[in-house]
């Protein structure tokens, strides 16, 4: 579904950075958390981000990636926790399809 245009000002934001994922674990009491512990690198550190992927990947398919996160999102509580951003992934058809990045990316990096 196509969105609505926002002003370029809108856009700049958003702060979508280059994370790797250090732990993984699911969420007890839910069918579709999975906890994430993220290194965002120098000016975010290591930051808990929960995603609703449990239904299609595993923790252990998600350790040691490094894929794109959008870190200044405001916390969220889900299921007792609190997430402090979100992975960022294509949706097919209401599959999630993780944009996984080279392993020599550099962590933190911003998209511009």
């Amino acid at each position: 579904m196509k969105k609505p245009v926002i002003a370029y000002d809108q856009f700049a934001t958003l702060d979508i950075r280059i994370g790797e994922i250090v732990e993984a674990n699911l969420i007890e009491n839910s069918k579709k958390l999975i906890k994430l512990t993220v290194d965002l690198g120098n000016e975010y550190s290591r930051v808990t981000i929960l995603t609703g992927i449990a239904e299609f990947y595993t923790p252990g398919d998600l350790i040691n990636k490094k894929m794109l996160f959008l870190a200044n999102l405001e916390p969220r509580p889900m299921a007792g926790e609190t997430s402090h951003g979100m992975m960022l992934a294509a949706d097919i058809e209401g599959r999630p399809l993780l944009i996984e990045l080279p392993d020599d990316t550099p962590l933190g990096i911003p998209l511009k």
